[in-house]
This record gives C-alpha cells, sequence and structure tokens, in this order.
C-alpha cells in the first residue's frame, strides 16, 4: 500500500516540469508530502523518489538537510518560532516560555497531549523589523506577544474566528494579501 494518495503522487509527478532541473522539483514534492501525512516517513520519500525518478538516498539527504521537514509526528499545528538576534532582543525568549506552557509540552518538537500542538525554535524568518515573529500554519506572525498567542491558540481549537497576518503560501489561484505597511526610515543627513 502507498503511502501516499494517488493525487499527491500525480501532483508530484507534474512538478519537474515546473523546473529547469527535475532535482529542482525535490522540496515542492517533499513539502506536498508532509502536507498529507503530517510528517516525512521513509516510504513517502522513496515515493517522492520513484515519482521524481531520483534516487532516494539525494530526496532523504534534501527531507534530513531543510529544518521545515519533519521526520517525526508533529502537533496537527507547528509552531515555528523565530529565537535569532533581532527576535532575542525584542523578547521571542519569553514568547517561547508562554507558548512552552500554554501548549502544554516541555521541549522543542514534543507534542500537546491533544495532538494539536508543537513548537520549534528555528533561525531567521526574514522579517527581523516585526521581532519577535513566528510562522504557524504557512502564516507568518509578527510583533508578539502573549496575548497574540493565546488568541491563535484560541482560534487553532476552534474558540475564535481566525484572523491571521501574512501568507506565506497564498490559496492556488490567489494573489498574496498585502504585507503590513513599513514605517519609512529617516534618512541620515549628509556630512558637512
Amino acid at each position: 500500500m502507498s503511502a501516499l494518495s494517488a493525487h499527491i503522487l500525480e501532483e508530484i509527478r507534474e512538478l519537474p516540469a515546473k523546473y529547469p532541473q527535475p532535482r529542482s522539483a525535490v522540496m515542492p514534492a517533499l513539502d506536498l508530502a508532509q502536507e498529507e501525512l503530517g510528517h516525512l516517513t521513509p516510504e513517502a520519500m522513496s515515493e517522492v523518489a520513484a515519482a521524481l525518478e531520483l534516487d532516494a538516498g539525494y530526496v532523504e539527504g534534501v527531507a534530513t538537510f531543510y529544518t521545515l521537514f519533519h521526520l517525526a509526528p508533529v502537533g496537527k499545528h507547528h509552531f515555528y518560532v523565530c529565537t535569532n538576534l533581532s527576535c532575542a532582543l525584542r523578547g521571542s525568549a519569553e514568547i517561547v516560555d508562554h507558548l512552552k506552557k500554554s501548549i502544554g509540552v516541555t521541549e522543542p518538537d514534543e507534542v500537546s497531549k491533544d495532538g494539536m500542538f508543537s513548537y520549534e525554535e528555528v533561525e531567521c524568518l526574514g522579517a527581523c523589523e516585526f521581532a519577535p515573529m513566528m510562522r504557524l500554519d504557512h502564516r507568518f506572525h509578527y510583533d508578539l506577544t502573549p496575548e497574540k498567542i493565546d488568541t491563535l491558540i484560541s482560534e487553532k481549537r476552534g474558540l475564535l474566528p481566525a484572523s491571521g497576518e501574512v501568507a506565506a503560501k497564498p490559496p492556488e489561484g490567489r494573489p498574496a494579501p498585502p504585507r503590513k505597511p513599513r514605517t519609512p526610515r529617516k534618512k541620515k543627513a549628509p556630512d558637512a
């Protein structure tokens, strides 16, 4: 029996035509597999390799190199909290502590008892000016506070309607939503 559905395998087989090199399709293919299963199993990685006509070792190498791919089960909603310098200076340690208490875990990648949540600390997510920030369910969340974390958890539990911020991956056929406007930077006065 196949680990991946026929529909996903067909989508994966169509990916190489979108790239100049077939190997370039590995990351999007692994992303499709992980979306379907929740994490990447050895069987799923072998099926991705076969569908792309690539060496299984190469596919596994890509999956183990990038931290956004998970080889073990994670919560249905996985928080990727940036703890790099800008976020650390703006309170990411407190955000992580609050998040751990709120979802009932003590370690990264530990899954909450209800199977709903897990988290990991990651390096820069590319929005230092909005620190502290994180990614959750393909959406970026900025200027985090304990209250924002509580709201997101309540939304995911179905206790509040979803609000979200900026999609990391817009839905098929739809443009990405507008980004949060930035405050213009002041120009330095030229030295006289």
